[in-house]
């Protein structure tokens, strides 16, 4: 089941739960508005290249639209479609004033120069810069983008409307970029963590993990968990992966990850295969990669007791069902990954207010924003009597109905 279908269908889940009207219902599903604009750019052979650039705004009953640009070569508008609508739902649980948007362009950033790529991000916020805005859709980086890209779109905004620091989140902090923003996804999966473990009278530092996907999230979740006395016994990226029944030296293998590229190799640990990873023997299993990753074919060998999904729509409704059977503990990436936009909106604050705040004020404000929108998402599954993930859906969903109802819109 693609992206878009499982969105759709836990989205009705919870529609239903609500006992929405079929009007609301609707009127939430359509996007707000969906952007295609063509992006020509010189080349630096001087050959014209041209790509299709885009921007899905799904919802703005809450606050402006909020999202990542990704430049990737199969950017499909049916994920962007579904990932601009998880956004509506994952600002609305985590309680920001926002909705929810996602847009990109169909390029590999890997086949232009830095040159090239500046180009391409200039003319793709001219095509664009009408149809965003401070206070109207606020991009962020996304798969294929980064600080820069961010930096560029700032600038080329800034020639049409004057200085506007808060037109984008994740840039440079010399722009304005938010301190601690680089960890907050990372930092937000474990204070999640601790929140549902705590329900069960558990603690990271008697518990085992396995992380699959060891890029920004990965990286910094696992450095969290060893800072915290937890035992990360495996761990897996596009390079390989490794094991360790006592647990890997996180810092020693970020270290050596930086020095070579890769994970094997590494002297503390063995290598294994990388789709076993997934079903390792471990108390907690963090997806922090792509999506779709948890499926009819492997669900039944999940050792883990619980999943932290640290990506977007890493577990397919298949796999939702078998692993609730077993009994199995899922915390739903809509709250789970909340904490990067979470730390985006206190950018935003600090560019709108001109003053800014230290780390330990945004890690402090990153922990009560996920702390508390847990026990909100507990509450909707005490009265309603679901699991977490209808929990988060019917949390989120259910302030966006009331935003769009008290504005007068589902009429």
């Amino acid at each position: 089941m693609n992206a878009l279908a499982a969105t759709n269908r836990n989205f009705r889940q919870a529609a239903r739960i609500l006992g929405l009207d079929s009007k609301i219902e609707k009127s939430l599903l359509i996007p707000f508005r969906e952007i295609k604009v063509e992006c020509t750019i010189p080349k630096d052979d001087g050959t014209l290249v041209s790509y299709v650039g885009f921007r899905v705004q799904h919802d703005n009953a809450r606050g402006p639209m909020k999202g990542g640009i990704r430049y990737h070569p199969e950017v499909d508008p049916d994920e962007v479609n579904a990932l601009a609508q998880l956004m509506t739902w994952k600002t609305a649980v985590a309680d920001i004033p926002y909705g929810g948007a996602k847009g990109g362009i169909g390029c590999n950033p890997k086949d232009l120069s830095v040159s090239e790529l500046e180009r391409l991000t200039r003319v793709f916020t001219q095509k664009i810069h009408d149809l965003i805005g401070v206070n109207t859709d606020v991009p962020a980086p996304d798969m294929g983008t980064n600080a820069q890209t961010m930096a560029w779109i700032l600038d080329e905004y800034s020639k049409f409307h004057g200085h506007s620091p808060a037109i984008v989140t994740g840039k440079p902090i010399d722009l304005g970029g938010s301190l601690g923003r680089e960890a907050a996804t990372g930092r937000g999966v474990i204070y999640a963590t601790e929140a549902l473990l705590a329900e069960y009278g558990k603690h990271v530092k008697d518990l085992t993990f396995a992380i699959q996907g060891f890029g920004n999230v990965g990286a910094w979740a696992g450095k969290l968990i060893h800072e915290r006395g937890g035992k990360v016994v495996a761990v897996s990226d596009i390079t390989g992966a490794v094991k360790n029944p006592n647990g890997l030296d996180i810092p020693a293998l970020l270290r050596h990850k930086e020095k070579t590229g890769k994970l094997i190799d590494f002297a503390g640990a063995d290598v294994m295969n990388s789709d076993e990873l997934l079903t390792h023997e471990c108390d907690v299993l963090i997806p922090c990669a792509l999506g779709g990753v948890l499926n009819r074919e492997n669900a039944d060998n999940v050792k883990a007791k619980f999943i932290i999904e640290a990506a977007n729509h890493p577990t397919d409704p298949d796999a939702d069902e078998i692993l609730s059977k077993k009994g199995v503990v899922i915390l739903p990436d809509i709250y789970a990954n909340a904490g990067g936009v979470t730390v985006s909106y206190f950018e935003w604050v600090q560019n709108i207010q001109g003053f800014m705040w230290d780390e330990e004020k945004v890690n402090r404000e990153l922990k009560k924003y996920m702390t508390r929108a847990f026990h909100n998402l507990k509450g909707m599954c005490h009265s309603h009597n679901c699991n977490l993930r209808m929990g988060a859906f019917t949390l989120g969903v259910n302030r966006v109905a009331r935003a769009t109802q008290l504005r007068g819109w589902e009429a």
